[in-house]
């Protein structure tokens, strides 16, 4: 909770757009090992109710070592009762259907992918549910990089993303995640920057921003740098020259 408050306080304070997710269920808890039924009991009842006026989605760790299927599709069941939309880590550490349940469910996302096949890869591009993947985490745990070639390919909604978090994917730069998606994942530059933002855009529901177009929020950065294709080619420079947030230059 104190962290979903944190959350909502970032993005009433500062000028960023914020969408926050709970993911209660990513693990089973040591003292719920020998009643499962009793943690998704938990999660369903006391703190879904609770985290779901702070939070916009809800999220499900679907893995053999995680949640089941039908485990997280009675979670998802509870989140959409209380108005959260869901996002699911699918097929990340082996194959599964992670991707099908996202699909099933009509959820926003679904992350990593490091291992989905072609049947869900199928299901995400018939509901149009966007594949958010994220490099940074399979380089650290030295896993397969998800199919991005065949996901675009297909006709997917492809975002990328840094998954930043200190256990699996300190990556807090988007340059990284772009240069991996190019060199790792088989992505043209063009099509790893459009996941970086417009794919990144829907993936959060947020339809004015991650363009230049008429319409759009004017949120952009221009680059000390001769062309865009510089951030894949070299991502352990920051190239950000300045920002501009809704119209406004910002920092310096």
């Amino acid at each position: 909770m104190r962290l979903l408050r944190v959350a909502r306080r970032v993005g009433e304070e500062l000028p960023v757009t914020v969408k926050v997710t709970f993911l209660g269920a990513h693990a089973v808890p040591p003292e719920f090992r020998s009643d499962r039924a009793g943690y998704v009991d938990l999660v369903c009842q006391e703190m879904l109710p609770r985290a779901a006026p702070l939070a916009d989605y809800c999220d499900v760790f679907v893995e053999e070592s995680a949640f089941t299927v039908e485990e997280a599709r009675r979670i998802f069941a509870a989140a959409a009762d209380l108005g959260l939309g869901g996002r699911v880590h699918a097929d990340q550490l082996g194959p599964g259907e992670g991707a099908e349940l996202a699909a099933e469910i009509g959820a926003v996302s679904a992350d990593h992918l490091d291992h989905v096949s072609e049947e869900g890869i199928a299901a995400l591009v018939a509901t149009g549910v966007s594949a958010v993947l994220v490099p940074g985490a399979s380089y650290t745990l030295r896993s397969p990089q998800a199919p991005a070639r065949e996901l675009v390919d297909a006709g997917c909604s492809v975002a990328l993303a840094t998954d930043c978090n200190p256990g699996t994917s300190y990556f807090e730069s988007m340059a990284p995640i772009i240069s991996l998606a190019v060199v790792q994942m088989g992505l043209t530059v063009a099509e790893a920057l459009a996941a970086a933002t417009l794919g990144g855009a829907r993936s959060l529901e947020m339809s004015r921003r991650g363009r230049l177009s008429p319409g759009a929020h004017a949120d952009l950065v221009v680059l000390d740098a001769p062309s865009s294709s510089h951030i894949a080619y070299r991502p352990g420079t920051n190239l950000v020259w300045r920002v501009c947030k809704e119209g406004a230059w910002v920092g310096s």
